[in-house]
């Protein structure tokens, strides 16, 4: 079970929270709770595959930033993008640069690009690797699991980069494909209900 900690309200929180200011509105409005749009659901492979070696913080303080170099995530226009746009992106201070990880978003907007269509799309692809219920009873204390496995292998399988088990499963957790909030945390029944009424893809 993940330890809790206050939250200015006086309410039980996951203790991550408490690791830097950014987090509290990240964990309550967003963390968990289930997205079905491709643009966040590309958005947040892209940046899970940056923060690969570093922390969620280093990223989620230049998530602006990125937006703002990659388009907004927009998985057309970043299909297109060239080697001038890898250039111009290496000399950007407001993201991480570096070239492997630049290179892998590129590569994995026209992949998800192929993925769209013979998929319909990314969501209808990645809920596909939602969990059984019956195993989101508890959070869990793991880095990766079984669907998080067989996400990351199929991925790879269609030449999708930078996106390991442990990448995909912090994707699972991050977007509502399960709810990995503490037991006695005021945010999990939140997300439990935003679950419930999800329509899934």
């Amino acid at each position: 079970m993940s330890t809790t900690i206050v939250g200015p309200d006086g309410k039980s929180r996951c203790g991550w929270c408490s690791s830097a200011p950014e987090f509290l509105a990240y964990h309550d409005t967003e963390w968990g709770f289930p997205v079905s749009d491709d643009q966040r659901l590309f958005e947040k492979l892209c940046l899970e595959g940056f923060q690969s070696g570093l922390s969620w913080r280093t990223i989620l303080v230049k998530r602006e930033n990125f937006r703002a170099a990659f388009r907004d995530f927009d998985i057309e226009r970043i299909a297109r993008f060239t080697q001038r746009d890898v250039d111009r992106l290496l000399k950007d201070e407001g993201i991480v640069r570096h070239r492997g990880k630049i290179e892998a978003v590129i590569n994995n907007a026209r992949k998800a690009r192929e993925l769209v269509k013979q998929e319909g799309s990314l969501a209808a692809f990645v809920w596909r690797y939602e969990p059984d219920k019956r195993q989101l009873a508890e959070p869990q204390s793991v880095s990766t699991s079984t669907e998080s496995v067989a996400m990351s292998k199929d991925l790879k399988k269609m030449g999708w980069k930078f996106l390991g088990p442990t990448t995909v499963y912090a994707f699972m957790q991050a977007m509502g494909l399960i709810n990995d909030h503490a037991v006695d945390c005021v945010i999990r029944s939140k997300v439990e209900r935003a679950r419930k009424k999800f329509r899934r893809p």
